[in-house]
């Protein structure tokens, strides 16, 4: 259905990632050899459309069916995704890091009595869902949940829920984000990598400040974000 040919390459395609992340060794990343090609990551990118196409198509279904026997219009649907692949992006090709292609999924809520066309900035986590639903069905949250219903930002009562959004992958890698900024840190073989980003300028996140004394401000504050996150969960990191 798609032609290699005709694909653009994302903007932060890299034919290596910069530095050690601590899993290019994992499965995902022998899914293509060192250096990445255009070719390859074209040839790759083709593939995941065709996989999208098809995942839409049965979507689409469920969809007819609900048409079909009179539920749509009883039914809320949401529609949410595992974290992203890289295909090429920062020279990855899996999912096991902390940039926005793989930790920023979609997240989509339909239904009767919601608003149509609505996009919010609000950062969420998935782990809202089950509150969000229960607060749309007039349903009582568990007390044991820990995640927040998003009704109220679908409901345009509130604009925001957090300030921070906090990620983590096995003990290599901890990242912290506002609506702004993300701050990354690599912590592979006694050795430290930071990155900080400005995600509005530079949603691409190629361009690392963490080193600009023109941001030192928000590393500091992300840093000590990071650490606030960090002790709030029982994050075994902290001594870093």
């Amino acid at each position: 259905m798609y032609n290699p040919a005709e694909i653009a390459l994302p903007q932060n395609f890299m034919s290596e990632h910069p530095f050690d992340n601590g899993e290019l060794k994992i499965r995902d990343e022998q899914l293509a050899p060192w250096p990445r090609t255009p070719e390859i990551i074209r040839q790759h990118i083709v593939d995941y459309y065709a996989m999208i196409t098809h995942l839409d198509v049965h979507i689409g279904r469920v969809l007819t069916a609900l048409d079909e026997t009179s539920q749509a219009d009883n039914t809320i649907i949401i529609f949410a995704g595992d974290n992203g692949l890289a295909i090429g992006q920062h020279g990855l090709m899996g999912k096991q890091n902390l940039y926005d292609h793989s930790v920023r999924v979609p997240l989509v809520i339909s239904g009767p009595g919601l608003p149509q066309g609505q996009r919010s900035d609000a950062l969420c986590y998935l782990l809202d869902i089950f509150p969000t639903l229960c607060d749309l069905l007039d349903l009582p949250i568990p007390a044991s949940v820990e995640g927040k219903s998003l009704a109220p930002i679908i409901n345009e009562e509130q604009e925001t829920l957090r300030d921070t959004l906090f990620f983590a992958y096995k003990h290599y890698q901890r990242a912290v984000s506002d609506n702004r900024y993300k701050l990354i840190e690599y912590f592979v073989e006694g050795s430290r990598t930071t990155q900080l980003f400005d995600r509005a300028e530079d949603p691409w996140e190629i361009n690392n400040l963490s080193a600009d004394s023109d941001y030192s401000s928000h590393l500091t504050r992300l840093r000590e974000e990071l650490s606030r996150w960090q002790e709030r969960v029982g994050d075994p990191l902290t001594d870093q």
